[in-house]
């Protein structure tokens, strides 16, 4: 009996399996065979597909670069490539959450027609994929907003105010419920007497670190890197680039911090006192931020610890200083994390691994040096994804960020489709 049963069983099983292999949803070489399967193709930094088409509003220079300084105030209207005027040179740390200033560049430039490009301008809404909103709310922040305790009659509460009344007047915003803008918001506190307002739309963050969970998530938005305010290493070409950086380990920085921030204060004590390693209290100043360039080049690792959020600019300072970073941060959110590895040029602790006295800087004194040398190649191959300029280049920050946001934009679409079903139209209406 039960020899029918067993024998019965095997011909379920080898019938399905045959039926699975028929239809393609088992394939057995897979098992057996593994040498014969194609190997892996990594992921392709480069232009995927036509360029999205994005229809910037055109807002007063209030809103943008107006705030940059009072000839950009006053310049003429509307702003286009000829006029655009250039970021300050002199903006120090401000340059760090320029990122709204290189998106709203890069739909200006017309380009030359040769170059890949990520996103364009049209002047047709009907004919644009998304829309982006050239509101410099990180600017309006530290120009108007930096004393936190600003009254409701402040520039930057009213700069918010009168934008999202304009947002709200527009046909296309109300179309999709503003699922298909593009809003920077890269300093922590950038438009934060509204912010829950934009929900819907894509925002272009650095972190979640203010963020309420029920707001901003990898789902929606798009996560960028700071904008780095050190110069980048355009000739670091040493023949042994191991033994030329003689400080194992470097951190120049504020040491007073909220959050996750307070580890620095508790990392300073660890690490003050040890020779091969450069722990430094500073704040940015132009002349600081000469020897903190110094400093990361003449490094081995550089240490990015959370700030007041899970990240800072001082990682992408590293990157570009192809100073490998040692990332002490339990909450960070990465840029372009979906193509790029950063296992593959930085080093990871947790903060309860680096709080452990000697055991950060033991771990680098190990780490082998042709690994090292391997980070600092891969450092080299991988900085220009976070340069932004003007013009815009192939594969830069900018272009990386609007890829980014075409990736975005399938869910932003489904979520418009679905709010239409319960809607009627109007020929229904007139109709009626």
């Amino acid at each position: 009996m039960y020899g029918k049963a067993a024998i019965c069983l095997s011909f379920v099983i080898l019938f399905l399996i045959s039926c699975s292999i028929y239809v393609g949803t088992v394939d057995l070489r897979s098992y057996f065979f593994p040498l014969l399967q194609s190997p892996q193709v990594p992921r392709s930094l480069c232009a995927s597909g036509p360029p999205l088409r994005v229809y910037m509003y055109d807002l007063p220079r209030k809103f943008h670069v107006g705030m940059m300084d009072r000839r950009s105030f006053e310049g003429p209207a509307p702003v286009t490539a000829d006029n655009l005027p250039p970021w300050p040179s002199n903006s120090g740390i401000k340059k760090q959450h320029s990122v709204e200033y290189w998106l709203m560049a890069s739909l200006l430039y017309g380009g030359n027609g040769n170059e890949d490009r990520e996103a364009v301008r049209v002047s047709d809404p009907e004919s644009a994929e998304a829309f982006f909103v050239p509101f410099f709310s990180s600017l309006s922040f530290n120009t108007h907003g930096h004393n936190m305790t600003d009254p409701e009659t402040e520039v930057d509460r009213r700069l918010q105010v009168e934008l999202l009344e304009f947002l709200q007047k527009s046909k296309y915003y109300q179309r999709s419920g503003g699922r298909d803008h593009v809003i920077p918001m890269t300093h922590p506190n950038a438009f934060r007497f509204l912010r829950q307002e934009l929900n819907a739309s894509i925002l272009i963050v650095v972190d979640f670190g203010r963020y309420p969970k029920t707001m901003s998530s990898l789902s929606k938005d798009v996560v960028a890197p700071y904008v780095h305010v050190v110069d980048s290493f355009t000739d670091d070409d040493a023949l042994d680039p191991y033994e030329s950086r003689t400080t194992l380990l470097f951190f120049r920085g504020n040491t007073v911090r909220k959050d996750q921030g307070k580890i620095r204060i508790k990392l300073a004590k660890i690490l003050s006192g040890i020779d091969d390693v450069h722990y430094e209290k500073s704040v940015a100043t132009p002349k600081n931020i000469i020897m903190s360039t110094e400093g990361m080049r003449s490094s081995k690792f550089c240490l990015h610890p959370a700030g007041d959020t899970p990240s800072s600019c001082r990682l992408f300072d590293a990157i570009v200083s192809h100073c490998v970073p040692v990332i002490v941060s339990d909450k960070i959110e990465l840029p372009y994390e979906d193509e790029i590895d950063y296992s593959e040029f930085s080093i990871f602790f947790s903060m309860k691994e680096a709080l452990e006295p000697g055991y950060l800087v033991n771990q680098l004194r190990q780490f082998p040096k042709d690994r090292w040398v391997e980070m600092w190649k891969q450092l080299k191959n991988i900085s220009h994804h976070f340069e932004f300029q003007y013009p815009p280049k192939k594969e830069d920050g900018v272009n990386m960020l609007w890829r980014q946001v075409k990736r975005k934009l399938p869910r932003a679409q489904l979520a418009i489709h679905r709010s239409r079903r319960l809607k009627v139209p109007d020929w229904w209406q007139r109709r009626r």
